[in-house]
This record gives structure tokens, C-alpha cells and sequence, in this order.
């Protein structure tokens, strides 16, 4: 089981590389449209391009979260790489916007597919072995983020490379996601899910997976009106848009053509897609430290102080960041500290996510024979999130630059703050029974 595993850690590494890979190189590909015989691109059609896949993650993670508690999840997460792969070649053959949304949505589905999967089925691993599960979720978390991060660093240097052929080049990779998963993981994890299946019965407790079960929508109802699920998602929505409004448009503005009116601000366009991927991967490198410190303070912090801490951390990366982008020719003496403030807020972000997501593998134990739906929630808190923030943040992008995306992300990580206290007066009751969590409401 343990090397299952750590073939899942590294086949979620390789998908959100190709994930990342892709999202990098389609801006690029957008950027420069125009030379392809296509219209000018703007913000706002990048931040709907960007929400189409998370469209498809939010709609299409419940039910491959319940196919997997069905079929078994060593199956369905190898759907995810065939979907990408296909979505990838598409990207290279079309400059027609509709059909690179649809590649979007092949994308999205990709994701769809994997994510639930692995996590329903690190879940179930896990399950008997606290310290085994949150070193678990913690490497889960850092594989996702370092491969979309290391994704999006080697985007600008491939498509400097090899252009279009680039998309060509992620396709082979979402290949060895699918090796991965085929060959990684044992087939005996699929005996150890009937197992559990039938232990969970003799407790009483209704069955596990479910790998004889069909599907069920009223339950998956019922799992999505349990108090303790709604215990955490406005807060991680919230969040979650905030980096959607990030992850859609920063590259996009950054290496654009500079717009007339937008001289004042210094982030607007100019650089070059080497001087993005340096700037990545120092971005990259700070949040890793601070994922890697925060995990390790689980212990001390409760996971919402550690998430609080994190999106006043935001605010700050915010401001200081409002500043860099006025700064203009202010020289390295007004430029050094607002770098440094932009990096320390990115380190305090940096735990809000984790925390996040092993409040929800806590979750997980309330519906043990629905792992895979309850953990597809995962997904579709992300996906929520990413949508809203796209879409605001390619609009505000569009009406006043880097300003208004940095106008709309405060806006979003005050609204994360908002609904955190109640989270905060209930996080006692995660853990314990559905029975107990209503009864104290």
C-alpha cells in the first residue's frame, strides 16, 4: 500500500505538471494569437477560457468521485491523462476560440477524473494512521502546487523553444501520468477497498467504497447537506478564488503588449516569458518554505488560525504588490522592501490551503463508504473558486489593469475572512458524528 502510495503522490506531480504545462503555454498561445491569423485576445476571454475548466472540474469531480467509490479508484484515475492528452493536441491544431474552451473543458475533466480518485483513495489508505495521513495530505498538497508551479515555470522556456510543438511535447507526459497509474499503483489496493467494504459492514457502518454499489445521487445529497461539509467551503471558495484571480491573469498581463492608459503601472505588459519563468521560480521556491513550515506547526495552530494567519497574509502580498506596480523607476531602495513584504505575505499564504484540506480528509471519516465523493469536494471548492475569480479577475483586469486585479483579490480574501469565525466556533465539531454535529447546532 505504502508504495501505491507514493505512486499516486508522483502521478499527481506529473498530471498537475502537464496541468500547469498547459495553462502556461495556452497564455503564451493567447498572447500571441494575433500572429496565428486570429483576433486579438483579451483579459476577460482568458479569464472565461480559465473558468471553462474549472466549469468542468466543478461539474464532472462529483460523479467520478462516486464512479470511483463504485469501481474502484486505481481505475478511474487513470481516465484523467487520456483526457488531457487529448485536450493538449487539440490545443495545437486550432487557433478558434470555442474549440480551445472545449479543449479547456477536456482539461478540466482530466482533472475531474484523477483528483477525487486519489484522494478518496489516500483517504481510505490512511485511514487507520493519523501520522501516515497527514504526512500524506502535506505531500499530496506540495506535489499539486509543485507541479503546477514548476509547470508554469518551464512553459515560458519551451514555448520559447519549441513553439506550438509544445503542446505536442505535454501530450507524451500526460502519457507517463497514465504509466503511473496503471503500473505504479498495485491492483491489490483494489482488494484492500473490498476489504475495508466488508469491515465497515460487519461494524455496521454501511460499507466503504462501494464497489458494488451503484450510484446513488439521493445519497450524494444527503453527504452534501451534512453540516460538517458546510462547516468549511465558504472560507475555502473564497480562497480558492482569490487564486483563481491570480493563477488566470498574472501571466496574462505580465507579458502582454503594454495597453494605452495603463503607463502608470509598472506590471503592465513588456516582460519577457524567460524573465516570467525566473520570477516563477523564486515565487515557487518561498511558497514551498512557507507550505513546508506551516505544515509543521499543525501541531501547535488550529488548522483555522493557521488559514486566518494565511489570508492576512494575502492581504499584505496585496499591498505590497500595489506598490511594486507604482513604483515605477523608484530605484532598488523603494523596490527591496516591497519585494520582501510581497514575498513574507506569500510565506504566511502559503499555509492556508493545507489546513484546508486536512479539515477535509477529517471530514472523509463522517462517510466512510463515500471517500471519493466526500474528497471530490476538494475539487469542487476549487473549482468554484477558480470560476469566480477568473471571471472577476479578467473583468477588473480588463477595466483598470493590475490595479483592479489586485482591488478584486483583497475583495475576495476579505470575503474568506468573513465566515471563518463561525468556522473557527465550530471546528470542535469536525470529527465527530453527523448525529452530534446537528444536535450541537
Amino acid at each position: 500500500m505504502h508504495r501505491s502510495i507514493l505512486a499516486v503522490l508522483f502521478g499527481t506531480f506529473t498530471l498537475r505538471f502537464s496541468t500547469g504545462l498547459t495553462g502556461g503555454l495556452l497564455v503564451y498561445y493567447l498572447a500571441g494569437l494575433e500572429g496565428f491569423g486570429a483576433p486579438r485576445v483579451t483579459a476577460l476571454q482568458v479569464g472565461m477560457l480559465t473558468a471553462a475548466f474549472y466549469a468542468a472540474e466543478l461539474v464532472l469531480s462529483p460523479l467520478f468521485g462516486m464512479l470511483s467509490d463504485r469501481i474502484g479508484s486505481r481505475k478511474v484515475m487513470q481516465y484523467g491523462p487520456i483526457f488531457g492528452a487529448v485536450a493538449v493536441v487539440m490545443t495545437a491544431l486550432t487557433t478558434d476560440l470555442f474549440l480551445l474552451g472545449v479543449t479547456r473543458w477536456l482539461e478540466g475533466a482530466a482533472a475531474a477524473a484523477s483528483i477525487p480518485s486519489i484522494l478518496g483513495f489516500i483517504a481510505l489508505a490512511t485511514s487507520r494512521d493519523e501520522g501516515l495521513r497527514g504526512r500524506t495530505v502535506a505531500r499530496f498538497e506540495a506535489a499539486t502546487l509543485a507541479g503546477i508551479g514548476l509547470g508554469l515555470v518551464a512553459a515560458g522556456a519551451l514555448w520559447a523553444v519549441l513553439g506550438r510543438n509544445a503542446f505536442y511535447l505535454n501530450a507524451v507526459l500526460y502519457g507517463v501520468s497514465y504509466l503511473i497509474y496503471r503500473y505504479g499503483v498495485s491492483p491489490m489496493s483494489e482488494v484492500s477497498v473490498e476489504t475495508a467494504h466488508a469491515e465497515a459492514e460487519e461494524l455496521g457502518a454501511g460499507g466503504v467504497a462501494g464497489v458494488s454499489r451503484g450510484f446513488d445521487f439521493a445519497r450524494y445529497r444527503r453527504v452534501l447537506a451534512s453540516p460538517s461539509v458546510w462547516l468549511l467551503a465558504p472560507t475555502w471558495i473564497a480562497v480558492n478564488g482569490f487564486i483563481g484571480a491570480w493563477t488566470s491573469q498574472s501571466l496574462f498581463q505580465l507579458v502582454s503588449e503594454p495597453r494605452p492608459g495603463f503607463e502608470d503601472q509598472s506590471l503592465m505588459g513588456g516582460f519577457e516569458p524567460a524573465q516570467v519563468s525566473i520570477g516563477l521560480g523564486v515565487t515557487l521556491l518561498i511558497f514551498f518554505a512557507g507550505l513546508f513550515y506551516w505544515g509543521n506547526r499543525f501541531k501547535r495552530y488550529r488548522r483555522t488560525t493557521i488559514m486566518a494567519i494565511g489570508i492576512v497574509g494575502g492581504i499584505a502580498m496585496m499591498a505590497a504588490t500595489f506598490g511594486l506596480n507604482h513604483a515605477g523607476n523608484g530605484g532598488l531602495l523603494i523596490q527591496a522592501p516591497l519585494l520582501l513584504g510581497a514575498a513574507g505575505g506569500l510565506f504566511v499564504l502559503a499555509g492556508a490551503t493545507p489546513a484546508a484540506l486536512g479539515m477535509l480528509a477529517d471530514i472523509s471519516e463522517l462517510h466512510p463508504d463515500d471517500r471519493g465523493a466526500i474528497m471530490g469536494l476538494y475539487s469542487v471548492f476549487l473549482a468554484v473558486g477558480q470560476i469566480v475569480g477568473s471571471i472577476l479577475g479578467g473583468g477588473a483586469a480588463e477595466w483598470m489593469g493590475v490595479d483592479g486585479l489586485l482591488l478584486a483579490s483583497v475583495g475576495l480574501l476579505v470575503l474568506a475572512m468573513v465566515p471563518l469565525r463561525w468556522l473557527r466556533d465550530s471546528e470542535h465539531l469536525v470529527g465527530q458524528s453527523d448525529t452530534a454535529v446537528i444536535a450541537a447546532t
